[in-house]
């Protein structure tokens, strides 16, 4: 699952609440009031992933333009929301190079494998 495969317009308007993974209230228990209203915007996006996640990767250092997550305290908030709720996850750092781009690949793939199938 992917955010973008996840939160498409359709997905906020059709179906039963219990097939939409997009239920904004949901995440929106990562993000207290005094957060700013851009932070709560994309935790109740991505908090409602979380919930439904069974593993995550997380890329850092990624391209200002890479992904929906243009907020940096909100990126900085998703690896601890994750690591408190127990989902296992690997980091890597967003390639630049051919070289970099395989050892990428390559942390994804033994992560992946070595994740046990529930």
């Amino acid at each position: 699952m992917t955010m973008m495969n996840e939160i498409k317009f359709e997905n906020g308007m059709e179906g039963s609440k219990e097939e939409n993974a997009f239920e904004p209230r949901r995440g929106l228990r990562y993000a207290p009031v005094e957060v700013p209203s851009g932070v709560r915007g994309r935790l109740s996006i991505i908090g409602a992933l979380i919930d439904k996640a069974e593993a995550a990767i997380i890329m850092e250092d990624a391209d200002f333009g890479f992904g929906c997550g243009g907020c940096a305290r909100t990126n900085e908030l998703i690896p601890y929301i994750v690591s408190q709720q127990g989902i296992p996850f690997v980091k890597v750092v967003y390639p630049h190079d051919l070289e970099s781009a395989k050892e990428m690949v390559k942390r994804i793939k033994d992560f992946l494998t070595g994740l046990e199938v529930q």
